[in-house]
């Protein structure tokens, strides 16, 4: 294990096979639960958090929850979506508005994209296969007893990095997964997770750049 990897998200990105019609999509997240939600009930018209936890394979990260969820149904027509989202439980209607990502193009990711928030992207990504090609670095917390420092670390170290690029124009967007065999196809995608900042020097006191740390991606038609 990468002596960092305790202090990142560790997962590897996920390829979605998004609800194709709005029966697969409520029959999948009106599910009842896990054997323990026994205040939870399949098919009963409402989508609870512990429902969608399950499909998402997530426990309480609510963040992460409504990231996938949105991208799951992101096939769906607008008035399918809305159908689905209205069978949300209440508080997580609240979670859903809360966490609800942007969906962005590459050239309007920087300006309208906010740290720390979620954000789906659209884009044909070229992975950058040489540290001779990127500079950026960003803050790894490194923990030692009581005493927590920050350590800046060049993300091309920790992550696969891409240039996602719109379809119509050059701009392009960083995005960043966890390293791993499997890379992204050069093709058009979706690819759905949590913006965050970038320095492009070490020696920068506030980061001029953002990064998309990706955790799904679909495939566009």
């Amino acid at each position: 294990m990468n002596k960092f990897d305790l202090f990142l998200n560790t997962e590897k990105m996920t390829k979605i096979e998004p609800y194709l019609n709005i029966d697969d999509a409520i029959e999948s997240l009106d599910n009842g639960g896990r054997f323990y939600n026994i205040l939870t009930s399949a098919d009963d018209g409402v989508i609870s958090q512990s429902e969608l936890g399950k499909v998402a394979g997530l426990l309480n990260d609510k963040q992460q929850m409504i990231l996938f969820f949105e991208i799951s149904i992101s096939n769906l027509n607008a008035d399918k979506r809305n159908e689905v989202i209205s069978k949300l439980e209440d508080k997580l209607k609240e979670t859903y508005l809360k966490f609800k990502p942007l969906e962005l193009l590459p050239s309007e990711a920087f300006s309208k994209g906010t740290i720390a928030s979620n954000a789906i992207i659209t884009g044909i990504p070229t992975l950058i296969e040489s540290k001779d090609e990127f500079t950026g670095f960003i803050l790894i917390p490194i923990y030692s007893g009581e005493i927590t420092t920050f350590s800046m670390i060049p993300l091309i170290d920790l992550y696969d990095v891409y240039e996602l690029k719109d379809e119509k124009s050059d701009e392009k967007f960083l995005i960043a997964h966890v390293k791993s065999e499997n890379k992204l196809p050069e093709k058009k995608i979706k690819v759905a997770g949590i913006l965050k900042e970038l320095k492009l020097d070490k020696e920068e006191d506030v980061a001029s750049e953002k990064y998309l740390e990706a955790v799904y991606h679909l495939e566009v038609n």
